[in-house]
Parts: C-alpha cells; sequence; structure tokens
C-alpha cells in the first residue's frame, strides 16, 4: 500500500509539488534550465531559517556539556567500577542542567519529513491525478528524480547521472567530516565504561555519513536538499560558536 494514496498524505504531496511547481516557474526567467534545482535550494534556505531556533538550543547544549566537562570526569572517576551507576548518573546530571546528549540530531530529525516529502514528490509519475512535470526538470542535464543506486540497479545509470550525483555525494560526506572534526565532542557522550547499548558518540558521529548514504538512494532533488542543509549546518555551527563559546 503507498501511504500516499491516502487522503491526508495525498493532498500535502499535491500541496508541495504544485508549490515547487510554481516557484520553479518563477525561477525560470533567472535559472534557466536549472530553474526546479534552484527552487529546492530556496525551500532548504526557507526550511533551514525556520529551524534557526533549533540551532541555538543545539549550540547552547553544546555549550553546557562543555561546562559540564570537569562533573563528567568526577563522576567516571568515581564510578569506574560501577558502570550502571555512572551511566545513570551521567544522564541525571544532564537532566538537571537541562542539557540533552543527543541535540546535534534535532535539525536533521526535524527535517526528516521534508526530505521524505522531497523523495515522494520526485517518486510519482502522477499527482493528484495528473502528470508530475516536476520529473522532467534536469540539473546539468540529469533528471532530478534519478537516484544514483536506483539507476544503477535498473541499468539506466548513465556518466552524466554518476558524475553529478557521485560529486553530490561526495561533497556532502566531505562537509560532513569537516563538520565532524571541527565540533568533536570535548568530553565523551557516554561515560566510559557505559553497556555497549548506548553508543552516542559513535551514532552521532556515524550521522555526518549517514546523510552521504541516505543521498545514494533517494533522487537527486533530495540529495540537493541534503547538501545544501549540510553545507547551512557547518555555516550556522561555525556562526553559533562565536555567539556561544564553550569553556576550555
Amino acid at each position: 500500500m503507498n501511504l500516499f494514496d491516502l487522503p491526508p498524505l495525498s493532498a500535502l504531496l499535491d500541496f508541495a509539488s504544485t508549490g515547487l511547481s510554481a516557484l520553479t516557474a518563477l525561477l525560470d526567467p533567472v535559472a534557466g534550465t536549472a530553474a526546479a534545482a534552484a527552487a529546492i535550494v530556496a525551500v532548504t534556505l526557507l526550511v533551514r531559517a525556520l529551524l534557526i531556533p533549533v540551532g541555538v538550543a543545539q549550540a547552547r547544549a553544546e555549550q553546557t556539556r562543555a561546562r559540564l566537562a570537569p562533573r563528567l570526569a568526577e563522576l567516571r572517576r568515581r564510578h569506574r567500577a560501577d558502570p550502571e551507576r555512572l551511566q545513570r548518573e551521567t544522564m541525571e546530571l544532564y537532566r538537571r542542567e537541562g542539557a540533552s546528549p543527543v541535540a546535534g540530531c534535532l535539525p536533521l530529525l526535524a527535517q526528516a519529513p521534508i526530505i521524505g516529502l522531497l523523495y515522494a514528490v520526485f517518486l510519482h509519475p502522477t499527482i493528484a491525478g495528473h502528470p508530475n512535470t516536476l520529473l522532467e526538470e534536469t540539473l546539468l542535464g540529469v533528471p532530478l528524480g534519478s537516484g544514483l543506486v536506483p539507476s544503477l540497479t535498473s541499468g539506466a545509470l548513465d556518466p552524466a547521472a554518476f558524475l553529478v550525483i557521485g560529486t553530490l555525494v561526495v561533497l556532502i560526506a566531505a562537509v560532513g567530516e569537516l563538520t565532524r572534526r571541527l565540533f568533536r565532542p570535548a568530553t565523551p557522550l557516554v561515560p566510559e565504561g557505559a553497556p555497549a547499548g548506548m553508543p552516542m558518540a559513535g551514532m552521532l558521529g556515524m550521522l555526518q555519513f549517514a546523510t552521504a548514504a541516505v543521498a545514494l538512494f533517494v533522487p537527486l532533488a533530495a540529495g540537493l536538499y541534503l547538501l545544501v542543509t549540510v553545507s547551512w549546518t557547518l555555516g550556522q555551527r561555525l556562526v553559533l560558536r562565536r555567539l556561544f563559546p564553550t569553556p576550555v
């Protein structure tokens, strides 16, 4: 069963498709054949601008975690022989201070519905009973509805698609790695000796590369959204680090 056959989701898909088509037509005199790609970039920037408060909350949480570093170190020293107690005391400290070990995940999680909607828009040949003209739009000659892995498995992958989508995936991974290196937590998000069932630090580190992996499977349109959003994330965090410096 296709979830987008349900009336509420079908209406949402039609609204997204109509809005994106209208924005593409508006940008056509300026962007030409890349108008649809420019529309996706514009939508991404709008979404990220709306999520600035989430980014500020994330920066404040990172500042709090850095401030708590000495107390976390003391907890690790005191409860080194009792991993369960150590984990419980650490999470209790985060709770009292209003910090979250997973604050870095919030912007990406908040955007998941947008990425899913973009994926659906460029997946359906017909929407609300009319042809999906967005599938005819291209970026550098590559249809915005094409994906690297789907095209490869269907035997429809051509050199242009491989080059454009492959470059986009590499750029997403490069920006993610740069972000990870610049904003590596000063203290472990999970205390030393904690059970393996809670690998927060590893999860946050791998999250950057998971975005590039997702771009391998989704349409080029959704991959473009991901590239713009990870680039925005890097720039925003650089700015917020100056506004909310973490103690050394």
